[in-house]
């Protein structure tokens, strides 16, 4: 695996050594030994798969609150999506900066997304699978979430949103959540 840095600080993308053949390929998507030298949690509690339908279908942006804050693994197992992180950790120094990542089946990447990070994703084509682990399990009372379209953050989203779920639709904007939170 070959880890190379982002523009915010602490996040990765991990891309595949792929060994090709007659029959197709090999690569290993997780090793620990290789986690751990690279600074990156080597457990992970909690693995999710969401298939969705629709190109334009858009997800997030989501994170869990202390003390159930997770890390997460994120890979594009069938088709494309536009996936974005937001550093909301308030001691970094990429705080309240986001950026985009086109994760896809055809390039393999793995997005390792640090704890503290709000996350969400946009599909690029219709049928398109995503897969994830995280570091801790799903805590329904530290859920959270900022809007999509939340101006502090300026996200281009590449497609026209043409499916969100209604939580997602209505997260406050985040200097809302700050004031909520205070």
């Amino acid at each position: 695996m070959i880890f190379s840095p982002t523009t915010l600080c602490d996040a990765r993308i991990i891309d595949l050594e792929v060994r090709k053949d007659e029959r197709g390929y090999f690569a290993r998507t997780m090793c620990t030994a290789e986690f751990a030298s690279n600074g990156l949690p080597t457990r992970f509690v909690q693995a999710n798969h969401s298939h969705n339908t629709q190109r334009g279908t858009l997800r997030g942006m989501h994170y869990q609150r202390a003390p159930y804050g997770e890390a997460k693994l994120v890979r594009c197992v069938r088709g494309a999506i536009f996936d974005v992180i937001i550093d909301l950790r308030p001691e970094s120094p990429t705080y309240m900066r986001s950026e985009g990542f086109v994760l896809s089946a055809d390039n393999g990447r793995t997005l390792y997304v640090p704890e503290g990070f709000a996350h969400g994703y946009q599909t690029l084509v219709n049928d398109a699978d995503v897969i994830y682990q995280v570091t801790c399990a799903y805590t329904p009372e530290a859920e959270a979430g900022v809007r999509y379209n939340d101006p502090s953050f300026r996200i281009a989203w590449p497609e026209r949103v043409t499916a969100i779920s209604s939580k997602d639709a209505s997260w406050p904007n985040f200097e809302e959540t700050l004031m909520q939170e205070l």
